[in-house]
């Protein structure tokens, strides 16, 4: 016992070590905190744990996470609140699914990023994992009640245990907002509903310009077979394909050779489609291509994209989409059309653009002047049908919004804007002129509350008419009602309107209506 006591105090010198080490380098918090962590483990090992009293805590968010302060949360519930809008005009129905799975319903549905689901302990005989999208439960769910028709959208948090980039709106545990159309429709009218979504999303949230990236799963399945690519590497294959968003071809070929497996020729074969976009003259132009022509996948994937294309543009969206091959989107269970939007970056910024915690975003483009993805989906006919019994499939189309990278590109521009948001409702503060007169603020702020008229007063019994009027002018609220002694044995007290200062007597007996009048006038 003494040797494992004297080892552990050895492992805590080392990790002390360590630790001023960091600090005196200037490391980041978030390092110093984790190694902190480990040090205080060791020392909890020496001798149980410590007194409640004296315990010190590592106060921090796990990693990958972080708290939003009501400035922010004021922002982000606006954004979501735009965004329904738009889903409920397209006729969406809201769900919701539990924030974990059985681990059998995740497991085999995401490629590659499988290996990113977080796995929980035995729950009570059950293998569980939290989700890792919202698409993969809306299938189960959709499969769960025989539902073959919907329109619906989700807006919840899930988890991937990725390694996060903060900087970049990239988290472990972060919101999607997905809206999804199930059922049998004719070709590409879901798909390009799905497409006007996205831009009126965009659009009205008014956060620069950008792109809607198309292209199709059955074109790619195709494009690879005539390239040469073994039918066993399609799916490899297209998540090094994914990753040219981020990474130059250069990168990505050397991954496909040296990492997939695959020969030279056949990698710069695709390397001469994947550098290709535009619109519906580069589906011509591939439609005459003899290598594709002959390869029904790709021949169904360009007829389908011409469909697409032709139904974006009776939409209005020939500015906002472009054809392009590099998009794969590694999913596994794409069946047809996949799409991705693309913010462009501001060329007339001098400056990269700045997100949340001051930091550069890291993902900006330069060769394709994007900074990065907002929203991203496609088509998915075949994952309905893996878990009914009978195999009976629903075809599905939808689209998830990156609200986690809109919100730090707003919260950048109002940082930068030194506008400051209300993060509050209150249309009226119920504030006394001197002592004593706390009951009757009571009185009055019961009666507008009961009148449905948003408001609040001082939780002290004589507080300073001077504090209560700089409360109101911080939180922004427009009203103040004003009680004293001689107003009140006449039936009336002072509305004032906080902005101006400006004050009118009102008789008790009108203060409802006036202040609603007065609401409805600066509206």
């Amino acid at each position: 016992m003494s040797d494992t006591r004297e080892q552990i105090l050895e492992l805590i010198k080392v990790q002390g070590d360590l630790v001023r080490q960091l600090k005196a380098a200037k490391e980041s918090k978030e390092k110093i905190d984790e190694e902190v962590s480990r040090l205080l483990a060791l020392k909890a090992k020496l001798g149980g744990d410590p007194p409640a009293a004296t315990q010190k805590f590592t106060l921090k968010t796990p990693k990958g996470t972080r708290d939003y302060a009501p400035q922010q949360m004021t922002l982000r519930q606006g954004v979501l609140d735009k965004i329904v809008q738009v889903f409920k005009r397209h006729g969406g129905e809201a769900i919701d699914t539990p924030v974990f799975e059985l681990k059998e319903v995740l497991m085999g549905k995401y490629g590659e990023d499988s290996k990113l689901i977080y796995d929980l302990k035995d729950q009570g005989g059950e293998i569980l994992s939290m989700r890792y999208d919202l698409t993969v439960p809306l299938a189960r769910y959709l499969a769960m009640n025989k539902i073959s028709s919907i329109k619906r959208y989700h807006i919840a948090k899930v988890y991937r245990r990725d390694n996060p980039a903060m900087t970049r709106g990239r988290y472990r545990e972060f919101y999607q907002c997905d809206f999804d159309i199930a059922g049998s429709y004719d070709p590409m009218l879901a798909d390009a509903e799905c497409v006007k979504i996205v831009s009126e999303v965009l659009d009205t949230l008014d956060i620069g310009d950008y792109v809607i990236k198309l292209n199709h799963r059955q074109l790619l399945d195709g494009m690879f077979e005539a390239c040469g690519v073994p039918v066993d590497k399609f799916r490899t294959i297209c998540s090094a394909v994914d990753k040219l968003d981020k990474s130059p071809w250069a990168d990505v070929r050397k991954e496909m050779i040296e990492e997939k497996g695959l020969d030279d020729a056949t990698a710069d074969r695709i390397g001469e489609y994947v550098r290709l976009n535009g619109g519906s003259q580069l589906v011509e132009q591939l439609l005459a291509d003899p290598k594709l022509k002959v390869v029904p996948n790709a021949l169904q994937g360009l007829q389908g994209m011409q469909l697409l294309l032709k139904y974006c543009s009776l939409f209005g969206l020939d500015q906002r989409v472009s054809f392009d091959l590099s998009l794969a989107r590694g999913l596994d269970y794409y069946t047809g059309v996949i799409y991705e939007c693309v913010l462009k970056a501001d060329p007339t910024s001098s400056s990269p653009v700045k997100l949340q915690n001051g930091s550069a975003d890291a993902a900006v483009d330069a060769e394709q002047g994007t900074v990065g993805s907002v929203a991203g989906g496609g088509r998915y006919d075949n994952l309905v049908g893996m878990f009914d019994p009978r195999g009976k499939a629903v075809p599905c189309v939808g689209v998830s919004i990156g609200v986690e990278r809109i919100f730090s590109v707003l919260e950048a521009k109002y940082a930068a804007s030194g506008l400051k948001l209300r993060t509050n409702d209150v249309e009226v503060y119920v504030a006394s002129a001197h002592k004593g007169l706390h009951e009757q603020r009571l009185r009055i702020i019961n009666q507008l509350w009961d009148q449905g008229i948003k408001a609040e007063h001082s939780f002290k019994l004589n507080p300073k008419l001077l504090v209560q009027l700089q409360h109101c002018e911080e939180h922004q609220i427009p009203l103040a009602v004003v009680l004293g002694d001689a107003e009140l044995s006449q039936g009336v007290v002072k509305l004032r309107e906080v902005s101006t200062r400006q004050e009118a007597t009102v008789p008790l007996a009108d203060l409802a209506t006036e202040i609603r009048k007065r609401l409805s006038s600066s509206a």
